[in-house]
C-alpha cells in the first residue's frame, strides 16, 4: 500500500498504512514425526531410516494375547496406509522420477526392519483405573519396545507409528533414531459423548474412540440417556426405549455395546457408563410416568420433573437398570448423575412436601441428598460411584465416590473437594459445547488441574485430582459434526493430563500461551488423525493436509 497525504486548510492530517508482508504457506509448518502428547522423556538424534512394509515385521518375544494381536494388525494398516500416500506420489510422478537414486546424506542408516514388543506381565482382561501404562521405546534397524503391561505396549505402539513421517516430496517413509521413556501424568483422561441430545451412530462411537487411542486417551464417559431420549434398550424394561428412544431405529442394544466395550478394551479405553439421576430423567417417564415428580404452578399441574424421591418403586426400577447395566460394563464405575435438579418442582408437590415434613426435611436440598443416599447403595459392591459436583455440595455422605468437577473454575472447589477425602475428576474449563472461534484448543490448553491450586494448600493431596475429562454435550453435534468439533480441540486436554508438567509458579487460576512447537506439533497431528480417518478440523489456521 502507498503512503497517503491528505490536507485540510490549516491542518495536516498524514494517513500512514502499515505495510504487511504475508509470506506463503501454512500459518504454522507441520512438524515431521513429532509424537502428540508429548512424551515425558525423549531423545531423537538426526540419524533416521527408511520403512518398507514388505521389509518390516512386529515381533514378540513376551507375553501374547489377543489384544496385543489385534494391535498388531492395527499398526501394520496404519503403516501400509502412510506408505500408500509415498506410492501414489511415486507413480504420480513416475516419469519425473530416477529409476535408482542414492542416498548420500550421512545421517541416512538405511531400512529399519521391526519392532520387536516385549510385554513382562500377563495381558489383563480389561483397563482399569491406575492400569500401567508405563513403555520404553528405542528406534533403531531393530527397534525395541518393553512395558510391563499391554496398555503400556499399546501406549508405545501409538507412539511408534506417530514418530514415522513423510519425506519431503511425499514419496518415501522416514523414521529418526529416538529413545523414549513414557508415562501418562493422571490415570483418568476421558472424553464425555451425549448421546440422548443427538443419537451418535455405534460406528461414530467407534471412530471416536480410534481417536482417542490417537491422543492416548484412556476412558470414554458414555452419558446415554438423558431428558430427550431414553436410547439404551433394556431387557428388563424394554419400554424404556421402545417409549423414550427418539425413533426405533436409534437405540443402543445389548450387542451394539459389547462391541464398543470390547472395541474400546482392545485399544486400552475404558468405557464408563452413566445413567444421571434424580434429574435429566424426562424420558424416562413416557414409558414409566409415575416415576416421576408431578409439577404444579398455582395449583395447576403443568408436566412431570426429576424422579419421585418419595415412592419405592422409584428405586425398585432404578436397582433393577443398574444390576442389568452393571452386566454389560465391566468397568468398576458407575456414574450416578446427581446434577441439575429442578428443586422447585419438588417444591411445587402436596405429597412431596408431606414426605418431607414426615422426614424431618426442612428444605429440597435434603431431599436430593436422601434420593442419592438411597441410590448409591443399589450399586452394591460391583461398582464405585462417580457423581456431579452438586451431590458433594448438598452434603450427602460419598465414602469412596469420586466427584466430577464442572461446575466452578475456582480452586477452592477442588481444594475443599480433596480436604473432605474424596478424589476428583475435573472438566470444568473443558467443556466442548462452548463454541469460539477456530483455535480455541489454546483455552483448553492453559489448564492443569493440579497447578490450579496454589502451593500453599501443602497438605492437600494434589494425587487424588485423578484426571480429568473434555465434554461433548450434544445439543449441537451430531453424527454428521462430532468429530470435527472434538478434533483436534480434545486433543490439547489429552495432552494436559499425560505429557510433563509445564513448569512455573502455581497461584490458583492461571493463565499462559502454549510453546511455539505446540502449534506446528497439532498441526502434524490433527494431520495425522485425517489420514487416519478422524476428521478434525484445522487447528490454527491456513495449511494443508495432504491425505493420498
Amino acid at each position: 500500500m502507498l503512503r497517503h497525504v491528505i490536507i485540510f486548510n490549516a491542518l495536516s492530517v498524514i494517513l500512514v498504512a502499515s505495510i504487511i508482508i504475508v509470506e506463503p504457506g501454512p500459518k504454522y509448518p507441520p512438524t515431521k514425526g513429532e509424537v502428540w502428547p508429548k512424551p515425558q522423556q525423549q531423545i531423537k538424534r538426526d540419524t533416521y531410516y527408511k520403512l518398507r512394509p514388505l521389509a518390516f515385521n512386529f515381533t514378540v518375544s513376551g507375553e501374547t494375547c489377543h489384544i496385543l494381536k489385534s494391535a498388531i494388525n492395527r499398526y501394520y494398516n496404519v503403516i501400509r496406509g502412510l506408505h500408500r500416500i509415498a506410492w501414489n506420489h511415486i507413480k504420480k510422478h513416475l516419469k519425473h522420477t530416477p529409476k535408482h537414486t542414492n542416498v548420500t546424506d550421512v545421517n541416512f542408516q538405511g531400512s529399519i526392519k521391526e519392532l520387536q514388543i516385549k510385554i513382562r506381565s500377563p495381558c489383563e482382561e480389561h483397563p482399569q483405573m491406575d492400569m500401567d501404562e508405563v513403555y520404553n521405546l528405542n528406534v533403531s534397524a531393530v527397534s525395541t519396545l518393553s512395558s510391563d503391561s499391554i496398555w503400556g505396549a499399546l501406549r508405545g505402539m501409538e507412539t511408534f507409528v506417530q514418530l514415522l513421517y513423510l519425506s519431503d516430496d511425499y514419496k518415501a517413509v522416514f523414521i529418526n533414531a529416538t529413545d523414549i521413556v513414557d508415562y501418562p501424568r493422571y490415570p483418568h483422561r476421558g472424553l464425555l459423548i451425549d448421546t440422548s441430545r443427538h443419537y451418535i451412530s455405534v460406528s461414530n462411537i467407534l471412530k471416536t474412540l480410534d481417536a482417542m487411542e490417537m491422543n492416548k486417551m484412556n476412558v470414554l464417559h458414555w452419558h446415554i440417556v438423558d431428558d430427550q431420549s431414553f436410547p439404551y434398550q433394556s431387557e428388563k424394561f424394554p419400554q424404556l426405549s421402545a417409549q423414550g428412544a427418539y425413533t426405533p431405529s436409534m437405540i443402543y442394544t445389548k450387542n451394539n455395546i459389547n462391541h464398543i466395550v470390547n472395541y474400546a478394551r482392545d485399544r486400552g479405553i475404558r468405557v464408563l457408563p452413566e445413567f444421571d439421576v434424580p434429574g435429566h430423567t424426562r424420558s424416562w417417564g413416557v414409558a414409566y410416568p409415575k416415576i416421576l415428580t408431578k409439577c404444579y404452578q398455582l395449583d395447576e399441574l403443568i408436566g412431570l420433573g426429576p424422579m419421585d424421591p418419595s415412592k419405592n418403586i422409584t428405586y425398585k426400577l432404578i436397582g433393577e437398570l443398574f444390576q442389568e447395566i452393571q452386566q454389560l460394563f465391566p468397568e468398576k464405575y458407575f456414574h450416578v448423575g446427581g446434577d441439575e435438579v429442578e428443586l422447585s418442582c419438588w417444591e411445587s408437590n402436596p405429597e412431596i412436601l408431606m414426605f418431607m415434613r414426615d422426614n424431618n426435611m426442612t428444605k429440597t436440598s435434603d431431599l436430593h441428598a436422601y434420593f442419592m443416599n438411597k441410590i448409591i447403595p443399589l450399586l452394591g459392591e460391583n461398582s464405585k460411584p462417580i457423581v456431579w459436583q452438586e451431590v458433594f455440595d448438598e452434603g450427602v455422605p460419598l465414602r469412596d465416590a469420586i466427584v466430577q468437577v464442572w461446575k466452578s473454575e475456582d480452586y477452592n472447589t477442588l481444594v475443599q473437594i480433596l480436604k473432605a477425602g474424596h478424589k476428583l475428576i475435573y472438566s470444568a474449563s473443558w467443556y466442548l459445547d462452548h463454541l469460539q472461534s477456530g483455535g480455541d484448543w489454546i483455552d483448553y490448553y492453559k489448564v492443569d488441574p493440579r497447578q490450579m491450586i496454589p502451593s500453599f494448600h501443602a497438605k492437600v493431596n494434589l494425587d487424588d485430582i485423578v484426571g480429568g475429562e473434555a465434554c461433548m454435550w450434544g445439543e449441537v453435534v451430531d453424527d454428521r459434526n462430532i468429530q470435527s468439533r472434538v478434533w483436534p480441540r480434545t486433543s490439547a486436554v489429552a495432552e494436559k493430563l499425560w505429557s510433563p508438567e509445564l513448569q512455573h509458579h502455581r497461584y490458583g487460576y492461571y493463565s499462559y500461551n502454549p510453546p511455539q512447537d505446540v502449534f506446528h506439533r497439532l498441526e502434524e497431528h490433527s494431520c495425522r488423525m485425517n489420514r487416519r480417518g478422524v476428521y478434525a478440523q484445522p487447528p490454527n489456521g491456513p495449511g494443508f493436509c495432504v491425505t493420498e
